[in-house]
């Protein structure tokens, strides 16, 4: 810059030779701003950006030591800090507990004809309301009404049978009770003493087994109870068919988050299949997609049971062999004497058998002049009068959904809260309704270290405004108290101390307490002035929680520090 000037100066007196003529009145000032933009045009180029670099190069220090300048007063105490507190006063609380659950009809009823006939009389419609009591329809059936008359003979003779051979042998011979393996076998021979309840074997039924599997509740409504299913045993690398038994509608949950619901599947068994195995069961929907479980599952027998001795006495014979497959009714151990174990075995099979034809005779003849069992809409009607029924034909079926209970579940903490007869209120997608809780199960599932009882809740549903099989939303008021002290949430904070314990307190102001505990370990800052006191507390809700001890109304306690910087940052 200086160099500029002295050329600047060096060239004023040639100017001044060169243009004599004075400036025009008023315009004194003229002369010195044209001389400095002249100065700067008279710069050489690269002059003037270097110029222009150290110019923005200086604003850019300034920037940078404001920013640091900042930050460090920050850091030196200047972000301002505020302790927050409340005050222990009288107040109301409400605590509830909320939940989901899915509704289904209470009642529901299907008849079905087990033996051919001619219908009479169809006494409904198709959607007609129908009271127990209700005629349903006449079918003609002589066959129903023979059946019935021979099974009863049939069962007669077959008691005064069995009666007479069980008086002989009461007691002296040890049968198996259902049809299975002995494990476990007691080894007793010929002159053995044996007692009265003395176990001598394990029966295990494994004529069929069972098989449980857990699906995604993606797929509800897909698996149902008396469905087919394909079942793989990679054991035998074969698959078999099975029947789902049961489906439970429980609430599993997976590492990944995916919630499950189980179904028992029974497997019928022809002699390759063993307790242990490991088994798959999958179906394949109406539309063409496989359902497969989350998991593989292990076969178990369909049910087990010790055997014992109903009497005392001396072994005469015992032919109980570890793995050995027997019949129900096969006798095992005679104490004694001896009798005939097939006359027995062969009696008591045959009064199983008249029995259940028996009753399904009956069924079937009370069927055929059916009367509604509940309350409900007749569905499912495909019949007429002069129509001749096949054997074992579905010919009605009626629901009552004017009454539906919600399968809910409530977890460990509230469960002692809720009771039989306690109001419920329910929200089904804006619709609202009043339940009431009918019953909660003694029984738990236990998922994620969290314990969930099933809690049954009925609700009126006369006008029909509830969707059936569908989720619902529950609300129900555990316990309230209209006049107890309260404290927000954030002022009641869980401790440990230096020996391990663990305490609910709340860290009062002024002196220290006589009842203030040492040793508190935080990992949080607490202001100086404040003393963590003991408190036992009481219901919650989702701001404030009940103070039954510990502090007394308008004691100050702190909540906590908010902080704040001068500068906005």
């Amino acid at each position: 810059m200086s160099e500029v000037m002295d050329r600047e100066k060096q060239a004023a007196p040639e100017s001044a030779s060169a243009a004599p003529t004075p400036p025009a009145a008023g315009a004194a000032a003229a002369p010195e701003k044209t001389s400095l933009w002249k100065k700067w045009k008279g710069m050489p180029r690269k002059k003037r950006r270097k110029i222009v670099r150290w110019f923005i190069f200086l604003l850019l220090l300034l920037a940078i030591g404001l920013v640091l300048w900042r930050f460090l007063a920050g850091k030196n105490g200047e972000a301002e800090t505020t302790v927050l507190t409340e005050v222990v006063q009288y107040g109301s609380i409400t605590a509830t507990v909320e939940g989901s659950g899915l509704t289904k009809a209470k009642d529901s009823e299907t008849i079905t004809i087990a033996t051919a006939g001619t219908v009479s009389e169809v006494l409904v419609n198709e959607g007609d309301t129908v009271e127990p009591g209700t005629p349903l329809f006449i079918i003609d059936s002589d066959a129903a009404r023979t059946a019935v008359d021979k099974a009863r003979q049939d069962v007669l003779g077959r008691e005064k049978q069995l009666n007479a051979l069980l008086k002989d042998v009461a007691g002296l011979n040890l049968a198996a009770g259902y049809p299975g393996k002995l494990l476990d076998v007691a080894d007793l021979n010929p002159g053995d003493t044996i007692s009265k309840e003395q176990k001598v074997a394990v029966l295990a039924d494994d004529t069929r087994l069972r098989l449980t599997q857990y699906y995604s509740y993606a797929y509800e409504g897909m698996i149902r109870q008396g469905q087919s299913m394909d079942v793989s045993i990679p054991a035998l690398m074969s698959s078999l068919p099975g029947t789902v038994e049961a489906v439970h509608m429980v609430s599993r949950i997976t590492p990944e988050g995916t919630k499950l619901f189980s179904a028992d599947i029974l497997v019928e068994n022809e002699g390759a299949l063993s307790a242990e195995m490991a088994a798959s069961a999958t179906v394949v929907t109406p539309e063409g997609e496989t359902v497969y479980p989350y998991e593989p599952g292990k076969l178990e027998y369909y049910r087990t049971g010790d055997l014992k001795s109903t009497v005392n006495g001396t072994v005469i014979s015992s032919s109980l062999v570890d793995f050995l497959q027997v019949s129900a009714g096969q006798v095992l151990v005679v104490i004694d004497g001896e009798d005939s174990e097939a006359e027995i075995y062969s009696a008591q099979q045959s009064l199983e058998e008249a029995q259940k034809t028996l009753e399904t005779a009956e069924k079937n003849l009370a069927n055929c002049n059916a009367v509604a069992s509940i309350a409900g809409k007749v569905i499912g009607l495909t019949m007429k009068p002069g129509d001749e029924i096949a054997a074992n034909t579905t010919v009605v079926t009626i629901s009552d959904t004017s009454s539906l209970i919600v399968n809910a579940t409530v977890d460990e903490r509230n469960v002692s809260a809720v009771q039989a007869g306690t109001m419920v209120n329910l929200d089904q997608w804006g619709t609202q309704a009043m339940g009431i809780v009918e019953s909660v199960s003694l029984s738990s599932t236990i998922n994620n270290g969290v314990a969930t009882y099933p809690m049954i809740i009925s609700v009126d549903n006369t006008e029909e405004t509830l969707q059936v099989n569908s989720y619902i939303n529950y609300t129900l008021t555990a316990s309230e108290n209209d006049n107890c002290l309260i404290l927000p949430l954030q002022a009641v904070r869980t401790v440990s101390t230096e020996s391990g314990e663990s305490l609910t307190v709340v860290y009062v102001s002024g002196e220290k307490p006589s009842t203030a505990v040492e040793g508190v370990m935080v990992d949080e800052m607490i202001p100086e002035g404040y003393w963590p006191v003991p408190v036992e507390i009481g219901i919650s809700d989702n701001y404030n929680v009940e103070i039954k001890s510990g502090v007394e109304e308008g004691t100050e306690v702190f909540t906590q520090i908010q902080m704040s910087s001068s500068y906005g940052f």
